[in-house]
């Protein structure tokens, strides 16, 4: 138990690594939480400092979930939880618990004061670790949305919801060996990223959230001169 403690404890550490605003500061001394969004997430890193930034914002990110919850958990007794019946199913939950950990290091990360992003590239991280083709099919439902609504945050909302979606149709449709653990957790995050965007949500609603403009590599707000 002491080993596992260590390890979602390294996991959180690993999820508290700031890719946006390290990013942010080590290429343009800027701090994405003072512009736009005040979000320290890849999206607002995107908007303020422009795309290459975000590129590696969002590489990190993801990273961080993957290894959090591919590597980490390694280290760890697959015993330390109950099976349920099914030998597979230790390892995905020390696994979820780590990526968990990841995520919340990521919305509070003790390198950054607590402030954070909202978890949706590290939550993707994971479960492209966990489960490829399911994350796939998620990202596919992401890449569908923005390009019809520009809309980043219903992407990220409807995304959330279409993995646990895909993997029960997978799972008990298709009978993919998917593990049950892996539909709670898609369920969990979803609820998770659907909370942390609840300002966005009203915004959409209220018709003034931010699009994108153009799918042209982003100048963000330091390129065209506005901070």
């Amino acid at each position: 138990m002491i080993s596992l403690v260590i390890v979602l404890l390294l996991s959180y550490i690993v999820g508290s690594i700031p890719g946006s605003l390290w990013s942010s500061k080590l290429l343009y001394g800027i701090d994405v939480r003072e512009h736009g969004s005040g979000n320290a997430g890849a999206t607002n890193t995107f908007r303020v400092v422009g795309w290459q930034a975000g590129v590696v914002a969002t590489i990190v990110d993801m990273g961080k979930g993957a290894v959090a919850a591919g590597v980490l958990p390694l280290w760890a007794p697959f015993g330390a939880f109950p099976s349920f019946g099914i030998a597979a199913e230790s390892g995905v939950i020390v696994a979820l618990l780590c990526g968990l950990a990841a995520v919340t290091g990521h919305m509070f990360p003790v390198f950054a004061r607590f402030r954070g992003g909202k978890g949706v590239n590290t939550a993707a991280g994971i479960l492209l670790a966990l489960t490829p083709v399911s994350t796939l099919l998620t990202m596919l439902v992401f890449v569908i949305v923005l390009g019809t609504t520009r809309y980043v945050s219903l992407s990220s909302i409807l995304a959330a919801v279409a993995f646990p979606t895909i993997v029960a149709v997978r799972k008990y449709v298709f009978d993919v060996d998917l593990t049950a653990s892996l539909l709670i957790f898609g369920i969990v995050v979803a609820l998770a990223i659907v909370v942390a965007h609840q300002s966005n949500i009203r915004r959409l609603l209220a018709g003034n959230e931010n699009r994108v403009s153009s799918f042209k590599p982003a100048e963000g707000m330091r390129g065209r001169g506005e901070i």
